[in-house]
């Protein structure tokens, strides 16, 4: 059964989805190829209390990594991105090119950007953590101020400290 709720945070209101107890969607307002709300079930609080509270951890500094079963519906490639995408370190960034060589598939940095761009569970399967090679930011689902304020929060204290502005 299929059920969603939306959780405030800093970045706007998440609509969170979850089939049988595991996490299939996470959204943001406005969010880009964003399923038709019809699809997400009966909305409900209920179900919903460690996602929630993982999220406030993360937004608030206290939490770097996520414990929720999740259940991303995609084709095989797509699962093998969003897979990878779990192994990106809280407060660091890689390159789609990057992705696509720890695939094995070196020549499919596009198609890596395109699974990444259709990535269903936003924040928690992080790929706010992808950027292009030269390190700037392309696009996001959410849109890049969300991706920004993403990368912001995770930031490491140290290289915060070092920015002059």
């Amino acid at each position: 059964m299929r059920t969603h709720t939306v959780i405030d945070s800093p970045v706007g209101g998440l609509t969170v989805v979850a089939e049988d107890g595991a996490l299939t969607g996470l959204y943001f307002d406005g969010h880009r190829r964003r399923p038709a709300d019809d699809t997400f079930g009966e909305r409900t609080d209920e179900g919903f209390d460690a996602v929630r509270r993982q999220l406030r951890e993360y937004f608030d500094g206290e939490r770097q990594d996520f414990d929720l079963p999740l259940a991303p519906q995609g084709n095989d490639f797509q699962r093998r991105v969003w897979d990878l995408l779990t192994t990106i370190p809280y407060g660091e960034t890689c390159s789609y090119g990057d992705l696509a060589r720890r695939l094995g598939e070196p020549a499919l940095a596009q198609a890596v950007g395109a699974a990444n761009a259709l990535n269903p569970v936003s924040v928690v399967i992080p790929c706010h953590r992808v950027v292009a090679t030269d390190g700037s930011l392309r696009g996001y689902a959410g849109g890049l101020d969300r991706k920004r304020f993403l990368l912001g929060l995770e930031e490491p204290a140290a290289e915060r400290a070092d920015r002059l502005f």
